[in-house]
């Protein structure tokens, strides 16, 4: 489906460049000795107009507009008009045998007139074509985030009666569990926390990724206790992994599906793994856990993974990758979060 969305998008610009040749040679044909010849001047005058449309388009806007390097963008963009134009009209002007249309030295005003003004002109209105469609997608990306987050704060007010009550009762039984049994009161404390995190600090749409580290090793630990020597369970967070701010409980997903998946070998390793670190700007979370070679029945992922998925699309769009590697022996995810 990506593949025919792509081929249909392609194609929308294909026709349009092909309709503007068109209508390009169809009115200046006449004015050439040749439609040889006019046909190989539009094929270049179109080939350049959609050569510095597409640049700044696809590289000018998104690497310098939208990270606010305006200094450089007027620069770079001028810089593209002058040297397109001065390129062109070399080309042009060999091509016509019409040295006058590459010398620059003698009618100076007729090539800004002819060439500098109006490529200012169309490339202009190529680049607010752009931001347009572009202000439109992240208008509709907007609504949807808000849609999904109201929709998510309508779940948890619904289920926040129930939490409470659980939370409360739980610290009823801490303290009546013998304080000689530090293993049940430390699992219960845990489980609590994990309740307490969920109840009361993910009031704001970002947190400190020092919190949601405390919860995530939260629940790996609860998880341990359900495994025996036979399973092997590894959390690393670097000294790095601190002074930003993530989306509440993004990254539980993962690890729940990796002691959800995990594998119950008698004679090799068991494992899960997880790892956290920075580098290049970029926090890495990568988790991996070991599978059974018996095809499984339920596949790896399902609600809970489609589920972060979308919201990685709508919190971090085109600020994170999505590694999903799955071999015979293992399943590994990683995410890499671009930080701002």
């Amino acid at each position: 489906m990506q593949n025919r969305g792509l081929l249909k998008y392609k194609a929308h610009h294909l026709f349009f460049w092909l309709m503007v040749f068109g209508i390009w040679y169809f009115l200046r044909v006449d004015d050439y000795s040749s439609s040889k010849k006019a046909f190989a001047v539009t094929f270049i005058k179109v080939f350049d107009l959609a050569l510095m449309i597409y640049i700044t388009n696809y590289v000018l806007i998104p690497q310098l507009l939208y990270k606010k390097k305006y200094l450089a963008l007027g620069i770079s963009f001028i810089a593209l008009i002058i040297l397109s134009s001065a390129v062109k009209m070399n080309i042009l002007g060999r091509l016509l045998n019409s040295p006058a249309l590459y010398d620059w030295t003698t009618n100076i005003k007729a090539r800004l007139y002819d060439n500098i003004i109006p490529h200012f002109i169309l490339v202009f209105a190529g680049a607010s074509i752009k931001l347009m469609f572009d202000y439109g997608k992240l208008q509709q990306r907007m609504a949807e985030t808000a849609k999904e987050k109201a929709e998510a704060e309508l779940n948890f007010l619904k289920s926040q009666i129930n939490p409470h009550f659980v939370f409360n009762s739980l610290n009823s039984v801490y303290f009546l569990i013998n304080k000689d049994n530090a293993e049940a009161r430390g699992a219960l404390h845990k489980f609590s926390e994990l309740l307490r995190y969920q109840l009361y600090e993910m009031n704001d749409s970002k947190i400190p990724i020092e919190k949601e580290i405390h919860y995530l090793k939260d629940y790996v630990d609860l998880q341990q206790l359900r495994k025996d020597e036979k399973y092997t369970v590894q959390f690393n967070a670097a000294a790095d992994v601190k002074g930003f701010l993530i989306e509440p409980l993004l990254l539980v997903p993962f690890v729940e599906n990796a002691f959800k998946h995990i594998s119950h070998f008698s004679d090799q390793p068991n494992f899960v793994k997880v790892d956290m670190f920075r580098v290049n700007g970029s926090f890495v979370f990568s988790v991996s856990n070991s599978k059974d070679k018996a095809p499984s029945t339920e596949k790896q992922g399902g609600i809970g993974m489609n589920n972060v998925k979308r919201r990685l699309e709508l919190l971090y769009p085109e600020l994170h990758e999505l590694k999903i590697d799955e071999t015979e022996n293992s399943f590994n995810v990683q995410l890499n979060l671009h930080l701002s």
